[in-house]
């Protein structure tokens, strides 16, 4: 009994220890456990967080591929584009890789050469506040896309203005800064979600609103930071100096109380738009709203409309040209089917694989140059690609009675979202002589220009110096002379592409030059001839 006993408490005193063990394994498999059913959960918040995403986006891509050019035709549209591929997809990308899942992953890798990086966004949002400059839309109209002429529905959330008024204060840009900081805080006051915080959109709002030079407003927001955030250094050291400021004021104007802050909601007119470089920046942008043309009667009346045959051209003697009238001086025309449906679309296939940020000749290298106030894609196409351009380039021949053997190769442009260009010559000046030297064919003697698309609203041609604006019709196209008959530059031929504000403008440019037409468009006698 005793060798039962002393064998059994042997094999106690044996076992102890590693039940001892065992009971923390026990534990530690309960927190294993924990820890899965919190993996699990996550899992399961995950996999719903991204199949939201791509329900959202199978919507949103059956409507954009169905019709790409309508879709995109929306400036909203085109930019919340951007947005989403370079910032949102991104966000996607980081919650998936919290697990492993190569087939998104490398199907993201592959993909991810081609999406638009953060210039390509901020470009995007630079657009939108180019259209609300040039059009003077509201920003709570701009937010909730209405907009004229478009065939679908695009709205920006309280984070995309915030983000839209923060790329402006980034750039110092405290006007616009202020127009979308005070639309993401409206907007968020009417109950709408947001990742962003109040206290950030007011921390932008004081401070922009201070730098537009309104203190009793610039106070009044501070406060309502201080009052959401009182520990918020930033916003007590500010209205502290906005308040010494605004006392100094009253002091210097000999007075002793502060007139209360305007309550009403910042308007597009509430505070002045600083000026720039362009000193007819506002005479375009209202040429671009079609405000301001000087269109009279009497100018009317000096309009026709004819068939143009070129002098008895052999090619244009069965179906001669439609010709009308568009400016009687400086004397532009616009020429009617100039392009077929079926040529515009070919032109199109030639120059998508080509296209490229379009380029501006630097007046004093001659050396092309990308530049801000241009803002397209642009291809050139030569005669020897297809038969439809040499067809193209004999018919502007044969219209015009100039030669194209010297003109430069057709410039297919495309101006998408906010796309123009700003108030410029088409000819080197005189302070520019060696413009178009390494050409070897004088200066640009005229414009031919096709326009190959209609466009829903924006995208005038307009001429600041005569008050003149041209909107595109596609199939037609336009035809100036740039320079007298002296050679002498006419300066009234200053002209600009007003951005896109619905659709999207496909143009097409023949730049002709003086070389090759001494003897079809002899020299004047004097300097205006």
């Amino acid at each position: 009994m005793l060798k039962i006993q002393l064998c059994f408490f042997v094999i106690i005193f044996v076992l102890s220890p590693f039940i001892g063990q065992m009971t923390d394994l026990i534990f530690a498999e309960r927190e294993l456990v924990q820890s899965l059913k919190e993996y699990i959960e996550a899992e399961e918040l995950k996999l719903e967080a991204v199949k939201s995403w791509a329900d959202k986006l199978d919507l949103l891509t059956r409507a954009s591929t169905s019709d790409p050019e309508g879709f995109l035709a929306h400036p909203v549209n085109a930019y919340k584009l951007m947005k989403r591929l370079n910032t949102e997809w991104s966000e996607l990308e980081s919650l998936v890789l919290q697990d492993p899942s190569d087939g998104f992953i490398s199907n993201m890798s592959v993909h991810r050469q081609y999406f638009p990086d953060e210039e390509d966004e901020k470009g995007a949002a630079k657009a939108l506040l180019r259209l609300q400059d040039t059009y003077k839309l509201d920003s709570e109209s701009f937010s909730k896309g209405k907009l004229p002429g478009v065939r679908y529905n695009a709205e920006l959330t309280v984070d995309d203005c915030f983000d839209m008024g923060k790329l402006a204060y980034n750039e110092n840009d405290y006007y616009h800064s202020v127009l979308w900081m005070q639309q993401a805080l409206r907007q968020m006051d009417s109950g709408e979600d947001a990742k962003t915080l109040k206290a950030d959109i007011l921390d932008y709002l004081s401070y922009s609103v201070y730098q537009m030079g309104d203190l009793p407003r610039a106070i009044e927001l501070t406060r309502r930071l201080v009052a959401i955030d009182p520990s918020h250094q930033r916003a007590g050291t500010n209205l502290r100096y906005f308040e010494r400021l605004l006392s100094k004021e009253l002091r210097d104007l000999g007075r002793s109380q502060q007139e209360p802050a305007d309550e009403r909601p910042i308007q597009l007119d509430t505070y002045e738009r600083p000026k720039d470089y362009l000193p007819e920046r506002e005479v375009y942008e209202a040429l671009c709203r079609g405000e301001g043309v000087k269109m009279t009667p009497k100018r009317l009346s000096r309009l026709f409309c004819r068939y143009q045959d070129g002098n008895r051209n052999p090619r244009l003697l069965l179906k001669p040209m439609k010709e009308e009238d568009e400016w009687d001086s400086p004397h532009i025309v616009r020429f009617l089917e100039a392009l077929s449906d079926e040529e515009i679309e070919k032109i199109k296939e030639l120059a998508k694989p080509n296209l490229a940020r379009a380029t501006v000749r630097d007046p004093n290298t001659g050396v092309l140059t990308v530049a801000h106030y241009r803002v397209s894609k642009s291809a050139w196409l030569e005669g020897e690609d297809d038969p439809v351009i040499a067809r193209v380039n004999q018919r502007i021949e044969d219209v015009t009675g100039l030669s194209v053997n010297t003109a430069e190769l057709l410039q297919v442009a495309n101006y998408g979202v906010g796309g123009q260009y700003e108030p410029h010559y088409d000819f080197s000046r005189k302070d520019e002589p060696d413009a178009f030297k390494s050409l070897g064919t004088g200066n640009r003697v005229a414009t031919f220009l096709n326009y190959m698309s209609d466009v829903e609203a924006g995208g005038a041609t307009v001429f600041p110096d005569f008050g003149a604006a041209i909107w595109p019709r596609k199939g037609t196209a336009v035809f100036w002379y740039n320079l007298f008959k002296s050679g002498e530059g006419d300066y009234r031929t200053r002209h600009a592409a007003c951005p896109v504000l619905v659709g999207s403008k496909w143009v097409s440019n023949k730049w002709i030059h003086e070389r090759g037409q001494e003897f079809r468009r002899p020299c004047g006698l004097t300097e205006v001839d």
